[in-house]
């Protein structure tokens, strides 16, 4: 192989490589929004949790709240 294919060669190669390297940038920026854009999902639905938590407590105590008094006028009846 003479010095001009060699050349020729070794600049392929660094373009393949050159472009193989923006690839991976862009699929990394890409990765990086999505991983972004995922937690904040995340946060979003455990805030969501925590509240439907917390509602369906506030359910069960009334619910509670209502069989002691029901029972409490049955005694009374």
């Amino acid at each position: 192989m003479n010095e001009s294919n060699r050349s020729a060669s070794v600049d392929a190669e660094l373009k393949r490589l050159e472009k193989r390297v923006d690839e991976l940038v862009t699929t990394l920026l890409r990765l990086k929004d999505e991983n972004r854009a995922l937690r904040a999902r995340q946060d979003t639905l455990a805030a969501e949790k925590t509240t439907v938590m917390n509602r369906s407590e506030q359910v069960r105590a009334r619910v509670e709240a209502m069989i002691g008094r029901l029972k409490a006028m049955e005694r009374s009846a």
